[in-house]
């Protein structure tokens, strides 16, 4: 092949490690499938109680509940109101959990649980329309008062949120005037700002938020003040005005919309608990694409006892680079041309000790009775047939053996490709008979060396969950071999032929 003939394969090889990469990265980044093992996210479990006494006659509850709070995504949802209808009802406006029944009395206790999962990703919504301050009238003398407040504030501001701030500078009790004095009490304060915004020209509305802290029951919502900077909605602290929502505060509400509403009873209150947990991040992943409709990308769908076959089958490509990197590059001979990599599935399966012992036995004994089967003189097809089915005892003999002393590792001999040990050891007698026992020694070895390499490869977790949750870095591996396919020079074992040439150096 030519330099210039040679220019496709290379590209075409290129192109598969791009595409085998790219596609990991994005399922890493989209689908958040963690790059190494134990990963762990953590996920707010918060849970809304609604009391309230109902009144004999039929019951409607409606809770509002979060459609997409800044910096979290939504995992689950789910009531636990025995008794009840349930729904979860979505407007333009707001999302609502609703409780129904046609017959109630007495004390009520109703649970709203949702999961949370921190996410920065996840940002204030730009709204459908645009929204508009809102028209507002002041009789006098809090008219006079909100002018030169608004005043005040004007001049050492620049945007809508340096106004927001020395708004709530000018209003604290530290800094009142006469004025403030004037408007502001403790139950007015946050309504009064809003007012005070709309009529600057303002959008403004209030937030309900809760502050996120492990194990807290009985929590109430605090009051935040957002004001539309004609992009987007931006929240504020009306108690010391700091912008931006932490990382520890999830808005429950937002907008003018009732928190609770309750027909056919009366005394209701929320109240809510919460509780930090850390779950694994493969699990949270797995469990966000089967919800998302994207589970269909991996094999997380398929039932469990195919999962299992599918991590075993997907280490094969990777033993098969240990296998085709030890024979082309390192020149190490093996005993048949993949032989190892069916070894080394069944060491993983009954880790290297056990199944190297077992191994060993299987062939050295397998030897012997196929010297007895060569002193018949059988045909090929009834040899190979014979020992097929002596190797099948012999394996079985092991396992009741290993049972029999307490070696559970002896029941999975049978992990072990039979007809494939079969022809390994037809192979090895013949060779023993051609080329001798040195060779049948170094190849034998050999093809254990490999298998043990491949062995600590594919039983290192990182492989097995790096195969199975990102099967498109097979298309890596298969590149990496189509290059090794096309490597001619010398082997790194057959070096050892021009070591005498040192002495002319």
């Amino acid at each position: 092949m030519t330099a210039r003939s040679r220019a496709p394969f290379y590209v075409f090889v290129f192109l598969l490690i791009a595409a085998g990469i790219s596609i990991a990265t994005w399922r890493h980044l989209e689908l958040g499938i963690p790059w190494m093992t134990g990963e762990q996210r953590p996920v707010w479990m918060i849970e809304a109680r609604v009391d309230f006494d109902a009144l004999g006659d039929a019951a409607e509850v409606s809770l509002h509940i979060p459609e997409q709070p800044p910096g979290f995504r939504i995992l689950t949802e789910q009531a636990a109101s025995p008794g009840y209808g349930f729904s979860i009802l979505e407007s333009p406006r707001s999302r609502r959990a609703e409780w129904t029944k046609r017959e109630v009395s007495g004390p009520q206790t109703l649970y709203f649980k949702a999961q949370f999962v921190p996410d920065e990703d996840v940002t204030e919504q730009t709204p459908v329309r645009t929204p508009r301050p809102q028209a507002v009238f002041w009789e006098e003398p809090q008219a006079t008062a909100v002018r030169e407040l608004l005043d005040q504030a004007m001049e050492r501001s620049s945007s809508p949120e340096s106004m927001t701030r020395e708004l709530i500078r000018l209003m604290q009790p530290d800094t009142r005037t006469q004025n403030t004095t004037l408007l502001v009490s403790e139950d007015n304060y946050l309504q009064l700002m809003v007012r005070m915004l709309n009529h600057a020209g303002i959008a403004a509305r209030t937030a309900d938020a809760l502050k996120l802290e492990d194990a807290r029951r009985r929590q109430q919502l605090v009051p935040f003040l957002q004001i539309y900077n004609g992009e987007r909605w931006l929240t504020f602290d009306p108690r010391t005005g700091e912008q931006g929502v932490p990382e520890s505060l999830l808005l429950w509400r937002q907008g003018s919309e009732s928190l609770l509403d309750v027909l056919g009873g009366d005394n209701s209150q929320v109240s809510f608990s919460m509780l930090r947990q850390t779950v694994p991040a493969l699990q949270l992943a797995t469990l966000e694409a089967n919800q998302n409709g994207l589970g269909v990308l991996g094999f997380y769908q398929l039932p469990i006892e195919e999962q299992s076959m599918f991590r075993m089958l997907l280490l094969l490509p990777l033993g098969a680079l240990i296998v085709a990197f030890m024979r082309i590059v390192i020149g190490i001979r093996t005993s048949g041309t993949f032989m190892p990599v069916l070894i080394a599935v069944a060491f993983v399966q009954t880790t290297l000790v056990p199944g190297l012992i077992a191994f060993l036995s299987v062939v050295a004994i397998g030897l012997v009775l196929r010297g007895y089967l060569s002193s018949l003189n059988l045909l090929l097809v009834s040899r190979i047939s014979a020992l097929i089915i002596l190797v099948i005892f012999i394996t079985a003999g092991l396992s009741i053996i290993g049972y029999q002393m307490g070696f559970n590792t002896g029941m999975t001999v049978t992990f072990f490709p039979m007809v494939i040990i079969a022809w390994t050891i037809e192979r090895m007698s013949i060779l023993w008979e051609e080329e001798g026992a040195r060779e049948v020694l170094v190849q034998g070895s050999g093809s254990l060396f490999v298998a043990i390499c491949a062995y600590l490869v594919m039983s290192l977790p990182l492989a097995g969950h790096l195969t199975f949750n990102f099967p498109e870095l097979h298309l890596v591996i298969l590149g990496l071999i189509l290059l090794m396919g096309q490597y001619t020079g010398y082997k790194l074992s057959e070096l050892r032929r021009f070591t005498p040439m040192k002495a002319y150096d």
